[in-house]
């Protein structure tokens, strides 16, 4: 009996733990990682004093997206830009651009070329007006997209992206931060209760199991 007893329990555990490694297997597969996104680059001409050419009203800026998923790809909606100067981040904006949606594939990264001119609704009286004594200018760059997840054969739903930077001009017409800028978001503590209660729940589950069999 004793053997009969000790052999139950070994095929006990060795069933809990086939369903915890598919569980984690399962929830690593379905798991998704949002684009990293950076500023490459961010210029205006007509701030660079060195040129002495302020008829060139024109904001080129380089946008980096990565998809760092191993083995799912990424559809975006439309990606919208916002730009505003700062202190005051809430206030109207000075210009606004958006990049055509596209899909990404696994472990890809996308770069896109943005120019927005007076043409295209950038305020250059706001930007003027924002120039400090030292031929410096503030902005805040925002962004705001939805992205679906491609796994295997499927589509997730759409997730809401928004992300956001502070970028400081110098009198060159360029970002003084050299390295590319990460445009981040505040940890959404919804989310994080969301996962942890899932979490919770799995290991109650398993838990329960093993007491029964034990």
């Amino acid at each position: 009996m004793a053997g009969q007893s000790e052999g139950c329990c070994r095929c006990c555990f060795s069933f809990i733990f086939s369903l915890g490694l598919t569980a984690l297997f399962m929830w690593l597969s379905l798991r998704t990682t949002n684009p990293k996104c950076t500023i490459r680059s961010f210029y205006l001409p007509a701030l660079n004093r060195t040129l002495n050419d302020t008829k060139n009203n024109t904001l080129f800026v380089t946008l980096r997206l990565k998809n760092t998923n191993n083995d799912k790809g990424v559809f975006y909606d439309a990606v919208n830009l916002t730009f505003r100067l700062q202190p005051n981040a809430t206030a109207k904006p000075v210009a606004t651009s958006a990049v055509p949606r596209f899909y990404q594939g696994h472990q890809k990264t996308a770069t896109k070329n943005v120019v927005v001119g007076p043409q295209e609704g950038l305020n250059w009286t706001a930007v003027s007006s924002g120039v400090q004594p030292n031929g410096s200018v503030n902005f805040r760059v925002d962004l705001a997209t939805a992205v679906r997840f491609k796994i295997m054969f499927w589509k997730t739903k759409r997730h809401r992206l928004n992300v956001g930077a502070d970028v400081q001009v110098n009198d060159s017409g360029g970002k003084v931060n050299k390295k590319d800028i990460k445009l981040s978001a505040a940890p959404d503590h919804h989310l994080i209760g969301f996962f942890s209660g899932q979490v919770g729940i799995l290991s109650n589950f398993l838990v329960l199991i093993l007491l029964n069999f034990l």
